[in-house]
């Protein structure tokens, strides 16, 4: 099938490149986002999925939005028979839907009809879940509602960032969907309607959400830290400024009031609702990440030093 694939981080990538490895389907085209400003300069930076595409010499399309009328005309001269979607991160119009005969057919990074949105692996880990996955599935007009055609799984390790169970599914969901489209090419496979039971909704997790709440419990704040690795990230006061937190290894002791700090020779300690956290890395406003225990030899945290 000729194919005009649209996607734009990092998360993108092994899809694409599967498709342009594959022998049944020709890639004629991408669709991604503008470039990125980035830095302190904030200079425009690439997307990774237009540079994988400009290494392989194919046109790419950066609409600012998808149903803009040159783009479209763009999309209806480049004739797709179908367009796969992974992670492009913008609203396709039904304009935009019409164009391939055989729709547009998304990789979404949970177990529809579980945890639809812009956020699934986050909120999978951070609602503590077992199990998680991959869909392939038709976009129609609903948030990820559209018929499925195939799904991977993924156990979810204890100690899994968000970016750690987002690269494996990225590399199991890029093999899913290019059988997905063989099997459209060929006829043998048909989607079927989403179960109306276990809907969940995984919303973006903001900055805001990402402040840790240092009376909540111990495996909570663990998830949470998870979660937010490497974005938004996870952060907590400390003496007025922000201080961001690497993932967190909670303990059988509970020695600490809320948000106490507790630093020994190689290590760092901080209370919860329930049991004492070890810190990991944490990064000061305008510094690199460090070891906790690094940070606070310079730091030096007093008795009354509270975090939060």
């Amino acid at each position: 099938m000729r194919l005009v694939f649209a996607g734009t981080p990092a998360a993108a990538v092994p899809s694409l490149r599967a498709l342009l490895d594959s022998s049944r389907h020709d890639v004629v085209a991408v669709v991604t986002r503008p470039p990125a400003r980035a830095g302190r300069g904030r200079r425009e930076s690439i997307q990774p999925v237009a540079e994988l595409a400009r290494d392989a010499g194919l046109p790419v399309l950066t609409p600012q939005r998808a149903g803009d009328p040159d783009f479209l005309a763009q999309l209806a001269e480049l004739a797709p028979d179908c367009c796969p979607v992974v992670a492009y991160g913008a609203l396709l119009p039904p304009s935009a839907l019409a164009v391939p005969k055989h729709g547009w057919v998304n990789l979404h990074f949970s177990l529809l009809p579980a945890w639809r949105g812009a956020a699934p692996v986050q909120h999978a880990i951070l609602h503590g879940d077992d199990v998680t996955g991959a869909t392939t599935f038709l976009i129609e007009a609903g948030l990820d509602t559209g018929p499925v055609f195939g799904v991977v799984t993924e156990t979810i390790r204890g100690d899994d960032t968000a970016g750690d169970l987002l690269e494996r599914l990225a590399l199991s969901g890029a093999g899913l969907l290019a059988a997905t489209l063989d099997g459209i090419e060929d006829g043998s496979l048909i989607a079927v309607p989403q179960l109306p039971d276990g809907v969940s909704v995984a919303g973006k997790i903001t900055v805001a959400d990402a402040k840790v709440d240092w009376t909540a419990p111990a495996q909570h704040i663990d998830r949470l830290v998870r979660a937010c690795t490497p974005a938004p990230g996870a952060w907590t006061a400390f003496r007025g400024e922000r201080l961001k937190l690497g993932p967190v290894r909670p303990q059988q002791v509970d020695t600490l009031a809320a948000g106490a700090v507790r630093v020994e020779r190689n290590a760092v300690y901080a209370g919860t609702a329930t049991a004492d956290v070890e810190l990991g890395t944490v990064q000061p406003p305008g510094k690199r990440p460090m070891a906790a225990a690094d940070w606070a030899r310079g730091t030096r945290p007093a008795e009354g030093d509270r975090l939060g």
